[in-house]
């Protein structure tokens, strides 16, 4: 068990630096992109749109890559998988530490868009499927709220340092700590054992009556398997509680793509926000998170269960989404921040029901399926929202209504919040008899 616990505070630690890197960034990315693109503007369409465009090509990427390597990370190890998504991260920082120019941003821009298609998701279901192979099933869903508390503590640690740091030395310091990522998982963290599971079959297997010694080669082959439309399907079909976890999924990250599509362009033409006004926001939302995920989520979850906590965070989510889309002030925007402190009961409790409804050794393919879930939002969510908020914001809009694109945010956070009533927390299925079939979108 001690073993145990050092490996999650090795994944903490690596998780904490990553988190840190991509999230110092943030207050100052809104100004960057909208100087190269549209300088001394509020509103700037292109860059709604050209962020649009980014966010749906991750998630196109990620609706490929991320199942694949969740299910590969069963068959050779969470370590070695996770060193892909490391790296790729350090990339892009390295262009906007060096100059911030157009041209520079526009080859940010690429670079970032080419990396989040073959890392981004990958990160986050790995780490979720490590957790899981070193925890057991009553303790997996506070120890998913500690993952996510640890991202939360980065987010406030990266917001403070935005506030303190300029714009040149926010993405200097970001590259440092994506590096101090890859380096400490390298040296520090331990591979998890190989689970197995003779009532369970990985997905890549050897064709029937190939030799063992054939397997290996086989193996080599394995990214030209790609999991099909019937493996996902006969996933989902294998538990009742998965499949709505799935669909609540695809809402929930419907609702917070368009969020992160709108958010802060409504904020700029709305209320003239900068990096400054940004990171104070963002401090807010970062230390509710941080408080709830490690404190109060490990006290209410053993006295509630996650499917009461879920609905809870849902409901918050539908409060703040509508209060951000008929703001009239600046402090509405900041009491509707406070929410998260609700909010972020949401995404550890989806992950850990999920993994519920699996075997032992399925842990990457599940949480890979649910990554692939949400890179697929990521996808539609851009070509839906992006556009509204440009129209909503420009002057040639059908109505007067800034917010319209953040109140449709809400209404598909109501929608899985009335899915949630249906879901239970145990398992539909004995663990170790999960499905013998496969994985994701």
């Amino acid at each position: 068990m001690d073993n145990k616990f050092g490996s999650l505070c090795h994944l903490f630690v690596t998780i904490f630096l990553a988190t840190f890197a991509g999230i110092v960034t943030l207050p100052a990315i809104t100004d960057v992109t909208m100087a190269a693109l549209c300088p001394g503007q509020d509103e700037c369409s292109l860059a709604i749109y050209l962020s649009g465009f980014q966010q749906a090509a991750a998630g196109l990427g990620s609706v490929l890559m991320t199942p694949l390597i969740g299910n590969l990370s069963d068959v050779y190890g969470r370590k070695a998988l996770l060193t892909l998504p490391l790296t790729l991260y350090i990339l892009p920082f390295v262009v906007l530490a060096y100059r911030r120019e157009t041209s520079f941003y526009y080859a940010h821009y690429v670079l970032k868009t080419l990396t989040s298609m073959m890392g981004e998701g990958t990160l986050q279901c790995l780490s979720l499927a490590y957790v899981a192979d070193n925890i057991s099933e009553s303790k997996r869903g506070a120890a998913f709220g500690i993952l996510a508390g640890v991202s939360s503590a980065a987010f406030v640690c990266g917001t403070v340092s935005a506030r303190f740091l300029s714009t040149a030395q926010t993405f200097q310091v970001a590259t440092l700590s994506a590096m101090a990522a890859t380096v400490y998982m390298r040296i520090f963290l331990k591979e998890t054992p190989q689970q197995t599971d003779n009532s369970t079959q990985p997905l890549l297997k050897s064709e029937p009556g190939k030799s063992q010694e054939n397997e290996s080669s086989n193996n080599i082959q394995v990214f030209k398997h790609i999991p099909s439309i019937q493996d996902i399907r006969n996933l989902l079909e294998s538990s009742k509680t998965f499949s709505r976890v799935a669909v609540i999924v695809l809402f929930n990250s419907l609702a917070g793509g368009g969020l992160h599509a709108s958010l802060m362009y409504f904020l700029k033409a709305q209320f003239h926000f900068s990096k400054d006004e940004y990171a104070y926001l963002m401090l807010i939302i970062g230390i509710a998170g941080m408080v709830s995920q490690l404190i109060l989520m490990p006290v209410l979850l053993p006295l509630l269960g996650e499917d009461i906590l879920l609905r809870i965070g849902l409901l918050a989510a539908c409060t703040s989404m509508t209060l951000n889309s008929i703001a009239w002030d600046t402090w509405v925007i900041y009491a509707a921040s406070g929410f998260q402190v609700v909010v972020t009961f949401t995404y550890p409790c989806l992950r850990s029901i999920a993994s519920k409804q699996v075997g032992a050794d399925e842990q990457g393919k599940a949480q890979g399926c649910i990554s692939g879930i949400e890179s697929l939002a990521n996808i539609i969510s851009p070509l839906i929202f992006s556009p509204l908020t440009a129209i909503f914001l420009s002057k040639t809009a059908p109505f007067y209504f800034p917010g319209f694109s953040l109140l449709c945010t809400a209404l598909c956070m109501v929608i899985a919040f009335i899915l949630s009533l249906m879901i239970k927390a145990t398992p539909d299925i004995p663990t170790h008899k999960a499905n013998n079939k496969c994985i994701e979108a």
